[in-house]
């Protein structure tokens, strides 16, 4: 049998031993999961499931990692811990190869920044606070302070927030451009949360849709969506 190789660094040292705390099927968890498949890192990680329906992220012993008590987070071999997908993002585009979902040049870097930022705000984290305050989110043991009003109100943001992807869609075949990126994922990540929450996304985004289309016949994506959800 024919060994994989060791995977180098940008630098030209040996991948460091990785674990992702997540969620296998979580909607932010399939960010990094999905940045690690692009990379091909996938086989150079251990993952550490954190049950989000028993509320491991909200313990102690978690949120020692991670602070602000959310997956996924990547820890290093030497105990250093990162939290947020973009950061996590960032640090595997930049750790082996050339860059390829964070931008090459100071423009590509900061279009794909900005529109990561806006698919998170208006699509991604808005579909969360719907989730976690408007239904019964993680259930009564974890949800402890909703407010159903906030949650309807960011349930009609990302419903606005799809509308205006849909119309970046209609003039570039990506997200922040003419290339795949971390922004794209972002929204991908969008989808699948929406989907978790059955949050259709309306059938006059055309553009948005078809380019989800697309992305379902990414390698990276198609092996996301193919993970079964463990019994919670």
């Amino acid at each position: 049998m024919t060994r994989r190789p060791i995977p180098i660094t940008s630098d030209g040292n040996e991948v460091t031993p990785m674990k992702i705390y997540d969620w296998p099927t979580g909607p932010y968890p399939a960010r990094v999961r999905i940045a690690l498949a692009e990379k091909n890192l996938l086989s150079d990680v251990e993952f550490v499931p954190v049950n989000l329906w028993k509320g491991e992220h909200k313990k102690a012993d978690f949120l020692a990692k991670n602070y602000s008590g959310t997956l996924p987070v990547l820890e290093l071999g030497d105990g250093t811990c990162l939290a947020e997908c973009t950061a996590i993002t960032v640090y595997l585009d930049a750790l082996v190869g050339e860059p390829t979902l964070t931008g090459r040049t100071p423009l590509e870097k900061g279009v794909i920044h900005m529109m990561t930022k806006r698919a998170e705000i208006e699509m991604l984290d808005a579909i969360s606070v719907y989730f976690h305050n408007a239904t019964p989110g993680l259930g009564p043991d974890v949800e402890c302070d909703q407010n159903r009003e906030w949650g309807l109100r960011q349930r009609d943001r990302a419903l606005r927030g799809m509308h205006y992807l849909d119309g970046v869609l209609r003039k570039q075949p990506f997200i922040a451009g003419d290339a795949f990126s971390m922004a794209d994922i972002a929204v991908i990540g969008g989808f699948i949360f929406a989907a978790a929450v059955k949050l259709p996304v309306p059938q006059e985004c055309e553009a948005l849709l078809a380019w989800y289309a697309r992305m379902q016949e990414r390698p990276s994506v198609r092996t996301q969506l193919a993970i079964v959800p463990p019994p919670h």
